[in-house]
């Protein structure tokens, strides 16, 4: 008896066909239920462990890596309300600081600008001691502080221009833009205002001049600048007020000030300011030097020139001492009856005056030249011939007084007088 029946045969190709597509089916669904899982978490930071996308690496909860140039970035604002994927996402715990409308992702890093704000502060101040310490400290807590802060004023100062309608003011408050070493930066076309803003309120030349100098500067044309030696190459001083080298020039010895005149026109004109030449006759003309009433009448006399007054005007040079080259002729012994010896001796006479009335007299002999005498010839000096006295001027002759109790005085009439090489550097017995 034979049995015959069907045997089922399966192919394995359809069987692997069918578990593949079940898998596939199991993995979108499970693709899908993490897209509606990630949508629906997405409005909202979870305080807890979240890993990043490809699952490479987490981070604890509240741990936020340290600032350093590659995280300044993150105070950037978003625009929209999604927090997409980013590979520079900063998970863990948010702390907002605020400081003058913006949110740092670390206190630290406010404490830091917080500290820099400060540092500029002072150093606006002048404190520059304060200014540098809290500078160091503010960039001890973040190295990149001072870029964050210039951010921060220029954001500042966009949304200040935007609100306010432009309106010149200045407000106390507000901060200066400063370069990247904290002083203030002032851009060229300011300075060129400023200077022009200067040039417009110059004053007329407060110059009287007379005599032979006023017809000089007859001649001199109206608009007169410094030049150039080389003419490739600028002058500074043209951009310079005229009241600014005045004052300047009051600060100098009339020495100084001629030698500047010289220079050229401009600076002869400049160096005839009355301010200039009042002060000093101002200094010098006064009692011992002159009576009260004398110096108003000699300013009259000059017609307020005092430049001239100055030069012309007698006065006791007290810049240095008054030298006398003094002989006299002494008999001497000899043994024949028919020569006759005569000995010429040379001694000099110093008188030095002082704008107090003081007056120091010395005799000394040719052993003492006057380049060992100047130096030493002070009140303090005790020498043979040495003596000090009192000076005073009455009408055109100036008098010299002994002031010690001496058993004998004495007292000079001298005449002043003038040489080639200088004003009234001459006194005549």
């Amino acid at each position: 008896m034979t049995l015959q029946g069907t045997t089922k045969h399966t192919d394995p190709t359809t069987e692997e066909s069918e578990e593949l597509a079940r898998f596939r089916e199991a993995w979108r669904e499970e693709l899908r239920q993490r897209k509606t899982q990630h949508a629906q978490a997405q409005p909202h930071i979870h305080h807890h462990d979240v890993g990043q996308a490809d699952g490479t690496s987490t981070q604890a909860v509240g741990h936020v890596p340290p600032l350093t140039s590659r995280t300044v970035g993150i105070a950037l604002p978003r625009t929209d309300n999604q927090l997409g994927p980013s590979h520079n996402t900063v998970t863990g715990t948010v702390t907002v600081h605020t400081s003058h409308g913006q949110s740092f992702l670390d206190r630290s890093f406010g404490d830091a600008l917080e500290v820099y704000r400060q540092a500029v502060h002072h150093e606006q101040n002048s404190q520059l001691d304060d200014a540098l310490r809290l500078y160091r400290q503010a960039f001890r807590l973040n190295p990149m502080v001072d870029k964050a802060y210039y951010k921060e004023e220029q954001r500042i100062q966009l949304s200040t221009a935007a609100s306010v309608p432009p309106v010149v003011t200045a407000h106390p408050t507000a901060h200066k833009r400063l370069s990247s070493t904290g002083s203030t930066v002032v851009p060229p076309e300011k300075v060129d205002e400023l200077v022009q803003s200067v040039n417009a309120l110059a004053i007329a030349p407060n110059a009287v001049v007379t005599g032979t100098m006023a017809s000089l500067l007859a001649g001199f044309p109206p608009d007169l600048l410094f030049e150039p030696e080389d003419e490739r190459e600028g002058i500074p001083l043209n951009k310079l007020p005229d009241e600014l080298l005045v004052y300047i020039l009051r600060n100098l010895d009339t020495t100084a000030i001629e030698r500047f005149a010289t220079a050229n026109r401009k600076a002869r004109v400049v160096s005839l300011d009355s301010s200039i030449w009042r002060e000093l006759v101002t200094l010098v003309y006064k009692p011992p030097q002159i009576i009260d009433d004398a110096a108003s009448i000699a300013a009259d006399q000059y017609v307020a020139d005092y430049r001239r007054m100055y030069i012309e005007h007698p006065r006791i040079r007290m810049d240095g001492a008054y030298i006398a080259v003094c002989h006299y002729i002494r008999s001497g012994l000899s043994e024949n009856a028919w020569v006759n010896i005569s000995h010429l001796i040379t001694y000099h006479r110093y008188l030095r005056f002082f704008p107090d009335g003081q007056v120091l007299s010395l005799l000394a002999n040719e052993e003492y030249g006057p380049q060992n005498v100047i130096p030493i010839l002070k009140p303090s000096l005790r020498m043979k011939g040495f003596y000090i006295g009192e000076w005073n001027s009455t009408s055109a002759y100036p008098t010299a007084d002994s002031a010690g109790r001496r058993r004998y005085s004495f007292q000079m009439t001298l005449d002043l007088r003038s040489r080639p090489v200088g004003r009234w550097n001459k006194l005549e017995f």
